[in-house]
């Protein structure tokens, strides 16, 4: 099921409109709707006191009875709309719930604005975006911090939602999204989730892991005159980084603003040492937020223009067979 071109006009859209804030009042958010799910198995099925194999058993039941739970509801939602007039644009409407373009975008420039104001207003920003402590961030700090999320929330957040729709259609988009969510509220390597959200980490991994290469091509492409320098600074760090997936856009936005990205931060007060991706200065600023932002508003075009060709090529390829 290929619908690269509702895809192309699905990202489209919700650069543009987001999700209204009046309709989130009114009926919340799809992922919300999704996270109450996970938090309702996560309660029925994750038992202290298990063994480990025990818990992974059960995390991959929670999964699968996640992907189920999603997938049975939009597959037939899109299939009645294939019958609509006009279906494909109700439906490519619908996939923008789960896309965080604008979003995302709207986060960095509230940081950026912030850093505007003052650092305290800056670190106030940026918390809502990175898991690490702002309260020690110089303005590099929160730059860096907003950077390297503007990076990775693009893989995750756009990418491969987009990806995922134009491939599986409505039911893909759907159970991607499932699964990220799952990732971000179970997925962690703690005491309660080490063995449950087993599963759950490692199916995202998987689905994100063509989407984080694209995105890194993508930042790569938006700066034609040094594709390939980006593309090898990307290619020699991306595997440096704890994800198997964020080190991709990350090394390739930090060769695109010829920054580095990684080294200390604090987490929950414990300070941490990541490995740095890529090769310029460390004196990140508040412009250097402006620039990414470019960056990410080229690569985005860039993949609506990709998805628009690709479907006329599959369009010309069914009309002469």
């Amino acid at each position: 099921m290929l619908v690269f071109g509702r895809a192309a006009w699905a990202l489209l859209i919700e650069r543009f409109a987001g999700y209204p804030m009046p309709l989130f009042d009114r009926i919340s958010h799809p992922v919300v709707w999704i996270g109450r799910l996970i938090d309702w198995l996560d309660k029925q099925l994750n038992i202290r006191g298990v063994s480990p194999q025990e818990g992974r058993v059960r995390g991959a039941l929670a999964v699968a009875s996640l992907m189920v739970a999603v997938f049975i509801p939009s597959y037939y939602l899109s299939r009645i709309l294939t019958h609509w007039p006009y279906g494909w644009l109700a439906e490519a409407l619908l996939a923008t719930t789960l896309i965080a373009q604008k979003s995302l975008k709207d986060h960095v420039v509230a940081v950026y604005d912030g850093l505007g104001r003052s650092l305290a207003e800056g670190r106030k920003k940026v918390s809502l975006i990175v898991g690490r402590d702002p309260a020690e961030l110089d303005e590099a700090g929160v730059a860096k911090a907003a950077l390297e999320s503007l990076a990775e929330n693009a893989s995750d957040g756009i990418v491969a939602p987009v990806l995922w729709y134009a491939l599986l259609g409505l039911p893909g988009i759907v159970m991607y999204k499932a699964i990220n969510t799952a990732d971000s509220m179970i997925g962690h390597k703690n005491v309660k989730y080490q063995w449950f959200g087993w599963a759950a980490a490692r199916l995202d991994d998987l689905v994100n892991l063509p989407a984080s290469r694209l995105t890194g091509f993508l930042f790569a492409a938006a700066d034609p005159s040094r594709f390939g320098e980006i593309v090898q600074v990307m290619q020699r760090d991306a595997p440096k980084h704890q994800s198997p997936n964020a080190g991709w856009p990350e090394a390739a936005m930090a060769a695109a603003l010829g920054v580095r990205f990684g080294g200390s931060r604090l987490y929950d007060g414990e300070m941490v040492e990541l490995p740095y991706m890529g090769d310029g200065r460390d004196n990140i600023t508040r412009d250097d937020i402006q620039r990414g932002l470019r960056v990410l508003s080229r690569a985005m075009w860039l993949l609506f223009l990709g998805m628009l060709l690709v479907s006329l090529f599959v369009a010309a390829v069914d009309i002469n067979p």
